[in-house]
């Protein structure tokens, strides 16, 4: 999953930056809320992580302009201030969630991931398609009760393509919200993850659960499938 990450501390942006990737999340960064604003124009996150407190525009004024051009990404907005009255003009700009400074990397993950349930709809920490499990809190995988190991990356198509089970997900969808913008792979890069995702996930077990659609993309398996 891809995030925005809009900080101008940049000893904490780089922290978080590869806490948030030795988890698996593609980690766009604005230092600005200028920058943030051009970004979040012009990809859709799965998660925007604000600060209140930035140069040029501040996050609650940014927030505000986003909701009114009817952004939906839902957005965790962080700041050293912990006065009620600045959590409510935060979650009354539009935030999703609020964390206070200075917090536990593991806090924020749990967050992340709930937002992201959030957004698909999905309550139930474990999908399941039929014996396989995936546990988006734990970020384990499970096959007819066997667990499976996953690349963070693996892990993240994996998850994608459950969040849109029974979907058909095109290739440069998967690689927007798997690739930040530093990676150089191009969309190519995506049949060979899928590849490896099979030998793991389908290898030796009925029936396959990830799906080619030619000329379209992948999908995970559905009921009705």
């Amino acid at each position: 999953m891809r995030i925005l990450l809009v900080e101008d501390h940049r000893p904490l942006v780089r922290a978080l930056r590869q806490g948030l990737e030795e988890e698996g999340f593609a980690v766009d960064e604005a230092l600005d809320g200028e920058e943030a604003d051009f970004k979040a124009n012009s990809v859709e996150y799965d998660v925007i992580v604000l600060d209140v407190m930035l140069p040029k525009i501040d996050g609650v004024t940014l927030l505000q302009r986003w909701r009114k051009k009817g952004l939906k990404t839902h957005v965790l907005m962080l700041t050293a201030r912990d006065a009620l009255e600045d959590k409510v003009k935060g979650l009354d700009a539009g935030a999703d969630d609020y964390l206070t400074k200075p917090f536990e990397l593991e806090e924020l993950l749990a967050r992340i991931r709930a937002l992201i349930r959030r957004r698909h709809q999905v309550k139930d920490p474990v999908i399941r398609v039929f014996d396989l499990e995936i546990d988006t809190a734990a970020r384990s995988v499970k096959r007819a009760g066997q667990s499976i190991h996953l690349t963070p990356r693996e892990y993240g198509l994996l998850e994608f393509l459950a969040f849109h089970r029974g979907r058909v997900v095109t290739r440069s969808m998967i690689w927007e919200h798997l690739y930040d913008e530093h990676d150089e792979s191009t969309s190519n890069v995506v049949d060979v993850y899928i590849r490896y995702l099979r030998n793991k996930i389908d290898k030796g077990f009925d029936p396959p659960l990830i799906l080619t659609r030619w000329g379209e993309g992948y999908q995970l398996r559905g009921d009705d499938q």
